[in-house]
């Protein structure tokens, strides 16, 4: 009988614009923390990076930031990457898989599925092999990993103290997001990427925090990695009066550079899967097409920051920009492929820059301008966080004054991209493992929806001065599976089920007992026409009662009855509305009546 059941509060819950306590102080003292160390980590992983790069490609034990343009074409060029890919590799089989790919579909995995725990070979590992793809000549940059690495951190930090799945995912995001500041000098930016790509929610408990670990970041930054953006431009075209169109074009060109990069990156993911060998041996084959690659451009191997500041700046070729176009692109996409460690942030930035630079050259203005809309653009419309896109470029270059600009290109590029691909860049490697991401946030209908909206007001209900006898041949003669139980003021006493008048039946001998004395053990939860739907279902879930009585506030008088079924209609209701909004504007309007 449902009214057993143990009963959760049945008060109103407290409704506000959000929910949170004092343990979100609590976060934030956690999450400066964390953001101390995911600074020193990035600031490691740079210095470990620029070691590597010395050491096997100028033979001295340096860590300085090198460019590899200063890198002789020679038979050693071909030899190193997959040198370096073959110790990865080597590190991945023994070591930990999941130092493979990306950085950012790791982390997202590790939020979704793995209870935002991560484990401390992942967070020695990451940066680790990173370092020796970079080093060795791999085209990618340092923000994966470290978002990797500061986000490994954040969840050991976490695992130590007894917290909520939430709040684990709250400061691992707090941790990438202080290491991706603290690698670019982009706080906001890094802010926006954690809600738009790791958090999935828009809450205070969550939000505050990693701005408290990118904030801390920041103040720490100058001390390990000097002050200032890291590509200082400023241009402010006077464009004229179509100028915003021509950078909406821009970030269409760059949507569909995009599509053409993300298709080409899983097809020849495929061809390896394909491969009859073991994955181990896949970053040395992606080694070999970037040492080769590195014969024709050396600047497209490493990370490449020196490219960027190039293209900005504009001292450069057609010819030059071309070359480094084809050649990034296509190393990048076959190293990337075979599972090596590395970013994807740099890369994007190169590309789209490249791009922007070359459909630039025929544009008004400099082409350091359109070359900037062009990696705001790719980053916005690939990782589909036009937001981070948008404000990753204004921090980078410290040029506010391209932000029209820079927001236009990056939600061109976006529109596209969602309009081309199901998934994102991201998000693809995660279905390719069983899972499904939904990146389209919205207010919870049942958050929305008041009891008094959904529930059946006219309730037949069973006095608690009956029978079990008279209450067994009512509920045998109605129509419905339940009936409340009412005392004399009309409050709700229990409930009782077909199943009750079963077992009541087959208890003969108590027939004369009254329901009152079966019925009334004060378990009953009950809700107000005020409450939320939300409430609703979360008292139905820890009670076990597929039915709630719904009673005055003032008096406890019942008022209706709320059902799994009618708590269900909220998501009907919802879609059917949304449906007949879109069928309504589409509608031909009515020819007018003709008149006499």
């Amino acid at each position: 009988m449902q009214a057993t059941q143990p009963a959760a509060p049945a008060g109103r819950r407290a409704l506000g614009d959000f929910r949170t306590d004092r343990r979100l102080v609590r976060l934030c003292a956690m999450a400066v923390i964390i953001g101390l160390g995911s600074t020193v980590a990035a600031w490691a992983l740079l210095a470990l990076i620029a070691f590597v790069t010395n050491l096997v490609w100028f033979g001295r034990v340096d860590a300085t930031a090198t460019s590899l343009a200063w890198a002789t074409p020679s038979l050693w060029m071909v030899c190193v990457p997959p040198l370096g890919g073959l110790v990865i590799g080597l590190m991945a089989r023994f070591g930990s898989e999941k130092i493979r790919g990306h950085g950012i579909p790791e982390a997202i995995e590790a939020i979704l599925i793995g209870g935002s725990r991560m484990s401390p070979k992942v967070a020695v590992l990451k940066p680790v092999s990173s370092a020796i793809s970079i080093g060795t000549g791999g085209p990618f940059g340092a923000e994966g990993p470290i978002i990797m690495t500061g986000g490994a951190i954040g969840s050991l930090f976490a695992q130590f103290f007894h917290l909520s799945a939430a709040e684990r995912k709250t400061l691992l995001v707090a941790g990438a997001a202080a290491g991706m500041t603290a690698i670019f000098g982009t706080p906001v930016a890094a802010v926006l990427l954690a809600v738009e790509l790791l958090l999935f929610e828009w809450r205070p408990r969550s939000f505050i925090p990693v701005v408290a670990a990118a904030v801390t970041a920041t103040m720490l930054r100058p001390a390990l990695f000097g002050s200032g953006p890291l590509f200082p431009f400023a241009a402010d075209p006077v464009l004229p009066w179509w100028g915003l169109a021509a950078c909406v074009a821009v970030g269409v060109v760059a949507g569909l550079l995009s599509g053409v990069l993300t298709t080409l990156l899983y097809a020849i993911e495929d061809a390896f899967e394909r491969l009859p060998i073991h994955w181990m041996w896949w970053p040395a084959l992606g080694g070999l097409a970037v040492g080769l690659g590195g014969l024709v451009e050396p600047r497209a191997l490493g990370v490449g920051y020196d490219v960027i500041a190039d293209l900005l700046g504009g001292h450069m070729l057609v010819r030059a920009v071309l070359l480094i176009l084809l050649v990034k692109a296509a190393i990048w996409l076959v190293a990337l492929s075979s599972g090596t460690s590395g970013g994807v942030l740099a890369p994007l930035l190169i590309l789209g820059g490249t791009m922007g630079w070359l459909v630039g050259s025929v544009l008004p203005g400099e082409p350091g301008f359109w070359a900037l809309l062009g990696m705001a653009a790719m980053l916005g419309g690939t990782m589909r966080a036009p937001l981070t896109g948008t404000l990753f470029a204004v921090e980078l270059t410290g040029d506010v004054h391209a932000l029209p600009a820079l927001l236009a290109a990056s939600a061109a590029a976006y529109g596209v991209t969602v309009l081309l691909l199901k998934r994102s860049i991201l998000t693809e490697k995660i279905a390719r493992r069983g899972q499904h991401i939904t990146r389209e946030y919205g207010i919870d209908p049942y958050e929305l929806t008041r009891v008094a909206a959904v529930m059946v007001p006219a309730v037949e209900t069973l006095d608690a001065g009956l029978t079990l006898a008279e209450a067994v041949a009512a509920v045998e003669a109605g129509r419905h599976d339940a009936y409340p139980v009412v005392d004399g003021a009309h409050r709700p006493v229990g409930l009782v089920t077909r199943g009750d008048a079963l077992l009541w039946r087959a208890e003969g001998n108590r027939a004369g007992e009254r329901l009152s004395e079966r019925v009334s053990d004060g378990s009953l939860a009950v809700v107000h026409p005020g409450d939320v739907a939300a409430h609703a279902v979360d008292l139905m879930l820890t009670t076990g009662q597929g039915r709630l009585p719904v009673t005055d506030a003032e008096t406890g008088a019942l008022v209706g009855l709320v059902t799994r079924k009618d708590l269900l209609q909220v998501r009907a209701a919802v879609n059917r509305s949304e449906a007949e909004r879109r069928a309504y504007f589409a509608r031909k309007r009515p020819a007018p009546a003709p008149t006499a």
